[in-house]
């Protein structure tokens, strides 16, 4: 069964004054744009606008597909309240128009959900498109409409993100000294992590899964272990994600040697005798961070990937310029099993997600169960993969070849149409890490995200370069962990972890 996304606006000016709307149909599967309304409706209040909207949004979908699921955005919180049967609609001008959304799609077809208005900015330039046709007598026309065009220039836009500022971090001081160090103490290299990409699965390479392209969660596979002993990253981070060079551009490398050699000899087990990760391998005893009493408890991040959508098994790219899709009921149940696990656990203090729909949705169960309360956090948004999104790879290997060639080869090409490069994602992900290792210090923090961000966490975590990122896989709902320390250390202490999804 098909499913769109409608989203809708509408407005006043002057309340009652001069009132237009806009609305558009999503493809939730691969959102490319169906359909768009807009109108100038005469003088009326802004929330009969917003109705107005909604109704030829609902029209506009089910002559695309009477059988389609729908998925209602509004930023009207009174709306979607109303709509959703949670309020009461009183005034007498709404009350025939809810109605007659009410009589156009069944209640078990359609959903309503509230968005924060810089996410209808399409349907709002719509809305405005049609108050000013109707400013010049005119109705609104189609052909001339630059919404779209200017939505996504205005989303491009958005991604501009400021240089973290701070002490020096992962990436100026952390992987050549910490190899340095080990060079130095004659302690073999760790070993590479396996090939995963926040991508469909190019031809030859090892299995991946997208940002939300993870087929249906495996049963066995890569799971957590606490023995992760690769070099160690300082906490702070000041611009560039890549590794930069040799230590001895760093004027820090020769104080830092000996902590980064401890780092990367370190393994992120509590103390205690030998203990078994989630993901099911073993530990070594007593030679954890806990060991060292004089740097305190660590700040530790709990990283949970969302659970599935409808576009994970289709392997397709669903970042954060997409349409945003909610979780499947494969990825409902996964919520529900692994917000059971970290229940039992017992150890999650505040919960912290990204803004995007599947991951509120994940918080959102891990949240009811914890009796917590989810915090939004914007620096865990998904990369935005531009002109890329809702195509599978080998779509995107035929339509965009020489764009995906430059990408997979390069940490600050961007996908085509001005997506996020990694290097971006990475410089915004730290900046985030800090901000948050600096608020909850000594605290276990739950965050819901994504991909790439997790995959990015652990790269900086380990000092590991940006091609890494192709070489780690993870499931949907899958949980990590990392655990920042006071002296600017961080430790890998679950990776993958998927045991809480067995049956």
């Amino acid at each position: 069964m098909r499913e769109f996304i409608v989203e809708a606006d509408g407005g006043s000016r002057g309340n009652p004054g001069p009132a237009g709307y806009g609305s558009v149909v999503i493809d939730a599967a691969t959102g490319e744009t169906l359909a768009e309304r807009a109108e100038f409706i005469g003088v009326a209040t802004n929330n009969v606008a917003e109705y107005r909207g909604l109704l030829a949004g609902l029209r506009a979908a089910l002559e695309l597909d009477p059988s389609a699921t729908v998925r209602v955005r509004m930023d009207s919180k009174l709306v979607v309240e109303q709509m959703s049967g949670r309020w009461k609609i009183k005034h007498p001008d709404m009350k025939p128009l809810a109605a007659e959304a009410a009589r156009l799609v069944a209640p078990g077809q359609v959903s309503y959900e509230w968005i924060p208005r810089e996410k209808n900015k399409h349907a709002d330039r719509l809305a405005n498109e049609a108050m000013d046709a109707g400013r010049r007598g005119e109705q609104w026309d189609p052909e001339a409409s630059r919404a779209a065009l200017d939505t996504a220039a205005s989303a491009r836009a958005a991604r501009a993100v400021p240089e973290p500022s701070g002490p020096p971090g992962d990436a100026t001081a952390g992987a050549a000294k910490a190899r340095e160090a080990l060079a130095q103490a004659r302690t073999p290299h760790p070993t590479e992590p396996s090939k995963e990409a926040e991508m469909p699965t190019p031809t030859g390479a090892a299995t991946t899964d997208s940002t939300d392209v993870t087929g249906p969660v495996r049963p066995v596979g890569a799971t957590g272990s606490a023995d992760v002993t690769g070099p160690a990253r300082p906490v702070g981070a000041t611009g560039s994600a890549d590794v930069t060079g040799p230590a001895d551009t760093d004027p820090t490398a020769v104080p830092k040697a000996a902590a980064d050699l401890r780092a990367a000899r370190t393994v992120a087990t509590p103390v205690g005798t030998g203990a078994t990760s989630a993901g099911g391998m073993a530990t070594s005893p007593s030679v954890g961070w806990g060991s060292a009493p004089d740097l305190g408890a660590p700040a530790t991040f709990v990283l949970l990937r969302h659970g599935e959508t409808p576009l994970t098994p289709q392997k397709r790219f669903s970042g954060r310029g997409g349409t945003d899709p909610s979780l499947s009921e494969v990825g409902r149940e996964q919520a529900e099993r692994v917000a059971a696990a970290l229940a039992r656990r017992g150890t999650i203090q505040h919960i912290l997600a990204s803004p995007m729909a599947r991951t509120r949705q994940t918080a959102g169960a891990v949240a009811a169960r914890l009796g917590l309360e989810v915090t939004i956090e914007e620096g865990l948004i998904e990369t935005d993969f531009g002109a890329w999104e809702g195509l599978t790879f080998g779509e995107v290997q035929e339509r965009y070849p020489d764009d995906l060639t430059r990408w997979l080869a390069d940490p600050e090409a961007e996908p085509t149409g001005g997506g996020e490069s990694f290097t971006a994602t990475a410089t915004r992900v730290a900046a985030t890490r800090d901000k948050l290792v600096a608020a909850y210090a000594g605290r276990t923090v739950l965050l819901v995200t994504h991909v790439t961000p997790i995959k990015t966490f652990v790269r900086l975590a380990l000092g590991a370069p940006p091609e890494s990122l192709f070489r780690m896989e993870l499931s949907a709902a899958s949980l990590s962990a990392v655990a920042y320390y006071a002296d600017g250390n961080a430790s890998v202490r679950l990776f993958n972890d998927t045991s809480h999804l067995r049956p």
